[in-house]
């Protein structure tokens, strides 16, 4: 099977590539790619106006399977995925039971081929059961497929279980990816400790909660030279702790997800639980921060969080509801829609955070536009204009707080291995 994907704008950041040129695909390999590609007996895909760039990767993914298919599974977890341009995403352990030894990464590696739409990336827990008290064996989860450890939901509280996780995770070359806030500081939290949080009656999460634990990590990891994840960054102290850290050459990386990009903790007024999540929406102030971060280059990486939730968990009073929105259909269509357009950063950057970034990170083979390689491709209108209409989302759960925005940008076409799973 042959196909020729014709006059798109191709933003490869593994090769620099910004060009208008032809992909010619053959079976699930790219085999060519350069400008009017002539051969006969093929598929032939006008994408004028349109943007390709590598399949679009996201590093931190709830998929809920095992144990909570109720709010997601595998199957439309990876739809819901592919519907937004990723070809590849990472799924976070906090199942039921937890992904914490092999048999269990080997569950998800299995099931994904079977029934999943894009590329499955297990992380391992940390401690076992994600208990925060013994370590799990990371040896075995590696060696079965296991690209990170995570008890993502969960700190790593522990600062001496932290220390031997650094150092049982440096032996295979895998990072461990933590969830930074200090449980004491966090206790009943529900929303960002401000003035919203008093005029609301609601117990607060002060920054704090996560600085200090973010500031523990890079001390650790300088120490024992070991590699640091920070999931989803969400204030300006955790950003210039980490752009500090990078300066002294620790080896330290951070994501951000789009809602902490372009949502405040204005969202949660009128007691909103769609937009209530964990870390929660900081202020003004901290987007600032965040986005000044991700244009300098101190954030790698841009990912969802995707956390579906059913109905009956979010729709209940604010203390009771869970902590979570959904992220894998908007993503892209907000970045596009507030960074590039409106706080001009290049798009090159921003597809090399969902791309090139997050690879890196999780220590994935390269993926660009180049001869020979997988054809993992996304391919973008980014004059679509759209209006996010939850009842239309492929996930299962419908917790996101954008419902009702008009977005500009969008995946339109995304292939794995040469396969069109979404158009």
């Amino acid at each position: 099977m042959k196909k020729i994907l014709k006059g798109a704008r191709i933003i490869d950041p593994y090769s620099d590539i910004d060009e208008i040129l032809d992909l010619l695909i053959v079976e699930d390999k790219i085999a060519a790619v350069e400008k009017n590609i002539d051969i006969s007996e093929v598929e032939i895909i006008d994408l004028a106006g349109k943007i390709v760039t590598p399949g679009l990767i996201d590093m931190h993914v709830h998929l809920r399977e095992p144990g909570y298919e109720y709010k997601e599974d595998i199957e439309s977890g990876t739809r819901s995925a592919a519907a937004g341009g990723f070809t590849a995403v990472a799924c976070m352990p906090n199942t039921n039971p937890p992904i914490d030894n092999a048999a269990l990464i080997e569950y998800i590696k299995s099931r994904a081929s079977k029934i999943g739409m894009v590329k499955v990336f297990p992380i391992g827990c940390v401690s076992k059961g994600m208990q925060g008290k013994e370590i799990t064996e990371m040896g075995d989860m590696a060696k079965a497929g296991a690209v990170a450890f995570s008890d993502d939901g969960k700190p790593v509280a522990e600062s001496g279980l932290m220390r031997k996780a650094l150092l049982y995770s440096s032996m295979f070359d895998k990072v461990i990816i933590d969830h930074c806030e200090v449980p004491s500081l966090f206790e009943n939290g529900q929303i960002n400790e401000g003035a919203i949080s008093t005029r609301l009656g609601l117990s607060g999460i002060p920054a704090s909660a996560e600085e200090i634990m973010v500031a523990r990590n890079i001390l650790l990891a300088k120490e024992l030279d070991a590699r640091v994840h920070i999931a989803h960054i969400s204030t300006r102290g955790s950003a210039q702790l980490v752009k500090r850290a990078k300066e002294e050459g620790i080896k330290i990386t951070c994501e951000v997800t789009p809602h902490h990009l372009v949502l405040t903790e204005d969202a949660v007024l009128d007691y909103n639980t769609a937009a209530k999540v964990n870390p929660p929406l900081r202020t003004k102030d901290d987007v600032k921060a965040l986005i000044d971060a991700l244009r300098d280059g101190t954030i790698d990486a841009i990912a969802t969080d995707h956390a579906p939730h059913c109905e009956d968990e979010k729709d209940v009073e604010f203390d009771k509801a869970s902590f979570g929105i959904l992220g894998l259909e908007t993503a892209l269509g907000i970045v596009l829609t507030y960074l590039v357009e409106r706080e001009k950063i290049g798009i090159n950057s921003i597809i090399e955070k969902m791309t090139k970034g997050p690879a890196s990170i999780l220590g994935l083979a390269a993926a660009g536009i180049e001869a020979g390689m997988p054809a993992d491709i996304t391919v973008i209108d980014p004059e679509l204009e759209w209006v996010v209409d939850k009842n239309k989302l492929l996930s299962k759960s419908k917790n996101t707080p954008f419902n009702g925005w008009k977005l500009k940008g969008k995946a339109v076409m995304t292939i794995v291995d040469g396969k069109t799973v979404y158009r």
